[in-house]
């Protein structure tokens, strides 16, 4: 029986194709401890997004199997839940309605005082008790964003699943959110599994930074763990040694990689274009 709380063994994935399966990944192994913040880090195409839908039970793995508290997950469930990067909140229902519809597909045996009690407690975890009136389309893009993040936390998951949250909100936006969830973990413990492309943001919530290979067939290439001490402050950080050594050591594992896969493509374009040229020379002997 694992001893962890999340187990990823020998996952892998084909997908099926015109010319034959593609294999999307392969191999992956992880443990994720309870409570623990993982970041997973990668270029564009390496399979952070697949690995997310495995644990979620979006899609079901080839190869290997994720355990949770001791059993397979094979199909979604309320103990997973997942915060996208669109926020997915239904337009017709308010912030309040949009949570309140989470809270019921997973009621606890609330009655409806404890129900609505929950339902403002969520919503007053993201600053968002302001709100639970309006609609989708009369909040910002952070604030819909919040409420997302409060709808799959009414739901009371044993992981939290993101997928990129912040990526498509400014600057300043993504900050205040990012210090939110650095505060609702803390307070929490829940366990969460994100994905980022953000460097900063990855050294800066983490625990650990799992960094995968490009694929195809991507699998993890590196974990790297984050001791730094919680609570985080970003501006004191800025100038931390230890800080900036974790961002270093990312960045040179994506460019390495990067660099790797652009010499490969060189290689094999000049490969291709000298059994053109010399198909040509030949044609025209």
């Amino acid at each position: 029986m694992s001893s962890h709380h999340l187990e990823l063994t020998q996952v892998g994935i084909d997908f099926p194709t015109a010319k034959g399966p593609f294999t999307a990944l392969k191999d992956v192994n992880l443990k994720i401890e309870k409570g623990e913040f993982i970041s997973l880090i990668g270029h564009s195409g390496c399979g952070k997004s697949t690995v997310l839908n495995i644990v979620a039970g979006l899609y079901q793995a080839t190869t290997g199997g994720v355990i949770l508290d001791n059993e397979e997950v094979n199909e979604p469930g309320p103990e997973r839940a997942v915060v996208f990067q669109n926020h997915s909140l239904l337009p017709w229902l308010s912030a309040y309605k949009n949570v309140e519809l989470a809270v019921k597909q997973t009621p606890n045996g609330r009655s409806k005082k404890e129900m609505k009690e929950w339902v403002e407690h969520n919503l007053e975890l993201v600053h968002m008790s302001h709100a639970v009136d309006k609609l989708p389309a009369e909040i910002s893009g952070g604030m819909k964003q919040r409420v997302g993040i409060a709808r799959a936390l009414a739901m009371e998951p044993k992981v939290l699943l993101m997928d990129e949250p912040f990526g498509a909100l400014d600057a300043l936006t993504r900050a205040h959110l990012q210090d939110s969830v650095m505060e609702i973990h803390a307070q929490l413990g829940n366990t969460v599994i994100m994905i980022t492309h953000d460097v900063d943001e990855a050294v800066l919530l983490s625990d650990r930074i799992v960094m995968m290979t490009n694929g195809p067939a991507a699998t993890i290439g590196e974990i790297l763990p984050i001791e730094l001490a919680r609570p985080r402050n970003r501006i004191q950080l800025a100038d931390n040694p230890k800080y900036n050594h974790y961002r270093h050591e990312v960045l040179k594992f994506l460019y390495e990689k990067q660099r790797k896969v652009e010499s490969v493509a060189a290689r094999k374009k000049s490969k291709d274009e000298l059994s053109s040229n010399t198909s040509k020379g030949s044609n025209a002997a």
